[in-house]
């Protein structure tokens, strides 16, 4: 008996399936887009065969009808359709001749590697604030004085103390974070006029007092509700 291959990988080039085999995925050709399944590449395929170009445009509208339900909440995405029409090209192997109302992109750009994203470097001052806050410092610094530059220095601040309070929650005083943000500009930026930082609580802090608060409310109603039998 001739031994089967494992995977498909292994398979011979020209390798074709008999009708009287068990057709099992290890043995049929790779899916393009794994993520729509086997039929939808069965479509692909009978759709390429189609001579008339009426009937291929015909198909292939259905098929992307069939492929749109598949992710019905990525209905609402601007370029929905766009993608999915790119996404019939790549599992036709970009061989489908039909009407496309979308430019569609060459098989060799699909194939470029992408580039690298650079990671910013340098050394942060305070990592507490953060390299953004750091960032919007050196732009307000540059601003002219006026309204603008002090309702920036306002935000800067209450970001700051925000972003602290991620940090330590007990000792974060407004004191210390004008102080902060007139060493980060250099004396450039002034303080003067903020009497109050106004921070916005973190999620994490909010969900952990509400959890506290509400065992603490639910304990003592359980002990008042509690009667002591006299034995």
């Amino acid at each position: 008996m001739e031994e089967r291959r494992a995977s498909s990988s292994f398979r011979l080039k020209n390798e074709v399936l008999k009708p009287h085999e068990l057709e099992i995925n290890s043995l049929r050709n790779d899916l393009k887009i794994p993520e729509y399944g086997r039929n939808i590449q069965k479509m692909v395929d009978y759709a390429m065969t189609l001579e008339d170009r009426e009937q291929r445009n015909q198909c292939c509208r259905a098929i992307l009808s069939v492929m749109g339900q598949l992710f019905p909440y990525l209905r609402d995405m601007e370029d929905f359709n766009h993608k999915l029409w790119v996404h019939l090209m790549i599992i036709s192997d970009f061989k489908l001749d039909v009407d496309c109302p979308y430019p569609m992109p060459k098989q060799e750009q699909l194939q470029e590697r992408p580039k690298n994203v650079e990671y910013p470097t340098g050394d942060v001052k305070f990592g507490h604030y953060g390299r953004y806050v750091e960032s919007m410092i050196k732009k307000c610094s540059a601003l002219e004085e006026g309204e603008e530059k002090k309702w920036f220095t306002q935000s800067i601040a209450n970001l700051m103390k925000q972003n602290a309070l991620n940090w330590n929650r007990n000792t974060v005083t407004d004191d210390v974070v004008l102080k902060d943000l007139q060493y980060l500009s250099n004396g450039k930026i002034s303080v003067e006029g903020i009497q109050e930082l106004t921070a916005v609580k973190t999620i994490q802090g909010n969900k952990l007092n509400d959890f506290l608060e509400e065992g603490f409310r639910k304990k003592n109603k359980k002990n008042k509700k509690r009667k002591f039998i006299k034995r």
